[in-house]
């Protein structure tokens, strides 16, 4: 009588989770204090909305415990993904966390700005018209409330006259709220040569001049914690900063015109 053998169970293939809708990234350098909530309020956002979405926490150069705190709120949240960066740099955070980001619709919330309604009316916008392919939280356009102190909106309404009259930039806001589409994003990202403070700003002029569609909804901001840098300064970078980027399109200006 012949022995009989069985094969062994072949293992079960890791089910790959689907692609979220919308990547929430959120950029994190020393905010202990802010981050726990700022992420409840997200996920549960999301929860309540039924929103297939991920949130990815892009930690950069803290010398406290938000590494932490972020991986405190991603236990028992598989929303929540955590990535980190050893310098602290707000643009390069950006990178990072666009870059690895699944989902078909990626946002930009800072740990104090979180407005889950601007996500709702972005949505709204994005899925009513299939050819537009970014949507800004503005501070400055009509409807908008800025509750920030004055010296922080002359600030604000100083660079968005920069960029108006130096850059030709048409949107009246770069920083801050964003949803954007992920497909003509990622080529974009790959080409900004700014970081820190300007990530965003170059990623928004790009857009533009890449013939990219824009709107702007109006947002209310308020401070919810003192400046991470003063004003005196970010001024100066953010000046220095400028004429870099002023320099590279020029000169990548030139060279498109060069082409026979």
């Amino acid at each position: 009588m012949s022995a009989a053998f069985s094969l062994p169970p072949t293992p079960a293939t890791p089910a790959v989770p689907p692609a979220p809708l919308v990547s929430v990234v959120v950029p994190a350098h020393n905010e202990e204090a802010y981050l726990e909530e700022a992420l409840t309020a997200i996920v549960e956002g999301m929860r309540v909305r039924h929103l297939a979405g991920e949130v990815v926490v892009v930690e950069n150069g803290s010398t406290d415990r938000t590494v932490g705190v972020a991986r405190r709120a991603a236990a028992g949240r598989p929303e929540i993904r955590v990535l980190q960066l050893r310098r602290p740099d707000y643009g390069a955070a950006l990178r990072a966390g666009f870059r690895a980001a699944r989902g078909e619709l990626v946002a930009n919330f800072d740990v104090d700005l979180v407005d889950l309604a601007f996500l709702d009316r972005a949505l709204d916008r994005l899925g009513a018209d299939p050819s537009l392919d970014v949507v800004i939280g503005t501070k400055r356009g009509a409807g908008a409330d800025d509750r920030r102190t004055a010296g922080r909106r002359l600030v604000t309404g100083a660079f968005s006259l920069v960029m108006r009259y130096g850059f030709g930039l048409r949107v009246s806001d770069t920083h801050g709220l964003k949803l954007l589409r992920a497909d003509p994003l990622r080529p974009l990202v790959d080409r900004v040569r700014s970081s820190r403070d300007l990530f965003d700003t170059e990623l928004v002029l790009r857009a533009e001049r890449a013939g990219l569609r824009l709107a702007e909804i109006p947002v209310t901001v308020e401070e919810q914690r003192p400046p991470r840098t003063p004003i005196v300064r970010r001024v100066p970078r953010t000046l220095a900063g400028l004429a870099g980027l002023r320099l590279r399109l020029w000169q990548a200006d030139r060279r498109v015109g060069e082409r026979p």
